[in-house]
């Protein structure tokens, strides 16, 4: 009897393993393996500096050394590479992207395709024809995100180098900008529960047209997208055109579409839904 699956997670922006410890428990109770990836320079390989503590000094944050600036693309797919080909010894695996996740599992799908049994993108980047940065500009262009910082910011110069951004959502005002985005269908106190598992930091690689999604590897993975109808940090519109142009990419492998009613971070903080639709794809 073959085994079951094993669900490994991959964490969007600014975010880390914690993301997932309340979707881990729901996966648990309805008996299905998981563990969730820190990429490179995130969860306890994060920097927090002393600026960023209590007082805060924004000033001497723009300026404080931070270790992300030296992390790539490249080093996350090593990661979760690494991870997979253990996972992989125990069976299935069925790799899950958030948000800026769908980078990292794109990659990985493009260079080890027989590590992964299924990919499943929860309104995640997935790049075909145009490159994340592009799609990023449509994002915004469409006036989809109303009244919330631009993320991904560039730190001012000196901070931690070219290759890292910087959004500390500690500063006052920058919690209520967000409310049009990512806390849009979360309560004060979820969201301030939630930021508190976020860090500051993020590299800036998010690949280049090289990094988009190809045919001949990660095109024959079967792969799911679920959609969030909510989602104004990634709206429904980009998430369909994605949808779109990676079926056309390979239209004998199309997406399995779903859909959850949640904004880019209620599933998580609310994961049963998504728990169980997790486990109709490991159990289909």
């Amino acid at each position: 009897m073959q085994r079951p699956p094993t669900f490994v997670l991959v964490h969007g922006a600014f975010a880390n393993s914690f993301s997932f410890a309340p979707l881990q428990a729901e996966l648990a109770l309805l008996g299905h393996r998981s563990l969730a990836v820190d990429l490179p320079g995130h969860g306890f390989e994060a920097t927090f500096p002393a600026a960023y503590q209590a007082p805060q000094d924004f000033a001497a944050l723009a300026t404080a050394p931070g270790g992300l600036s030296r992390v790539t693309l490249a080093d996350g797919v090593a990661r979760v590479i690494e991870v997979l080909e253990r996972a992989k010894r125990n069976g299935p695996t069925i790799l899950v992207g958030h948000s800026r996740g769908g980078i990292t599992i794109t990659a990985v799908g493009n260079a080890r395709p027989d590590l992964v049994d299924r990919l499943v993108y929860v309104s995640a980047w997935c790049p075909v024809e145009l490159t994340v940065g592009g799609l990023l500009r449509r994002t915004r262009d469409g006036g989809r995100r109303p009244g919330g910082p631009r993320l991904g910011a560039p730190r001012e110069p000196g901070r931690t180098g070219p290759g890292a951004h910087q959004l500390p959502y500690r500063r006052p005002g920058d919690a209520g900008r967000l409310q049009g985005g990512p806390r849009r269908d979360l309560t004060d106190d979820e969201f301030r529960a939630f930021l508190n598992t976020f860090q500051p930091d993020e590299n800036l690689d998010v690949g280049t047209s090289a990094d988009r999604a190809r045919a001949a590897t990660w095109g024959r993975i079967p792969r799911t997208y679920v959609r969030l109808a909510e989602d104004a940090s990634v709206p429904p519109a980009i998430q369909d055109r994605m949808i779109r142009e990676a079926d056309a990419l390979t239209p004998d492998n199309p997406f399995d579409v779903r859909t959850l009613e949640s904004g880019h971070l209620r599933w998580l903080v609310h994961p049963r839904p998504a728990a169980e639709l997790l486990t109709g794809l490991a159990e289909s």
